[in-house]
């Protein structure tokens, strides 16, 4: 049974040559990932920023934002 260009194993590794697709791109998968994930967390806080404005603007003050949130907890009831 081969096992791709690989007839014999017995050989010097470096020779062989790749072992696994796509050598040599962790470093440009490891950068988009990075900027994906830093990417995500800006978006993620202008998000819950805008969220938290529109609540803000519907219950007011923070005052009144507590009053609301500490009649809606169960375990102050």
């Amino acid at each position: 049974m081969a096992t791709g260009n690989v007839e014999n194993w017995t050989g010097n590794i470096a020779d062989i040559g790749a072992l696994y697709p796509f050598v040599g791109i962790e470093t440009p998968l490891v950068i988009a990932g990075v900027v994906f994930w830093i990417g995500w967390h800006v978006v993620q806080l202008r998000r819950e920023s805008a969220e938290l404005d529109e609540e803000v603007k519907k219950f007011g003050n923070s005052d009144a934002m507590r009053k609301v949130l500490d009649s809606t907890d169960p375990d102050k009831r």
